[in-house]
């Protein structure tokens, strides 16, 4: 059986659709890599931030799939963690 992985190099590899699809994404999953990593980096749990939001455990991990979350919500995961949410505009790639 083959793991997620290397399903996923291989259909990066060998199918265009799919490659476009995923790195159309990439903003999304560098947000929810980076709530992920800060939470870790602060030794929190899910549990842990949604006891510090108020909400319950599956509302955190809603949060960190990054769809649909509001700048509001991003404040108060941010502000659970100690953190500071800092948002940039980088240019694009080919633009100054």
């Amino acid at each position: 059986m083959k793991d997620a992985k290397r399903i996923h190099a291989d259909m990066m590899r060998n199918d265009a659709e799919y490659r476009r699809e995923y790195e159309a994404l990439g903003e999304e999953f560098s947000l929810v890599e980076a709530m992920i990593q800060a939470r870790l980096a602060h030794g929190l749990t899910q549990a842990q931030v949604a006891e510090r939001l108020g909400v319950a455990q599956p509302a955190v991990a809603r949060i960190e799939s990054g769809k649909n979350v509001s700048l509001k919500t991003l404040r108060r995961y941010a502000g659970a963690l100690g953190c500071k949410l800092d948002v940039r505009f980088s240019p694009a790639e080919g633009q100054g």
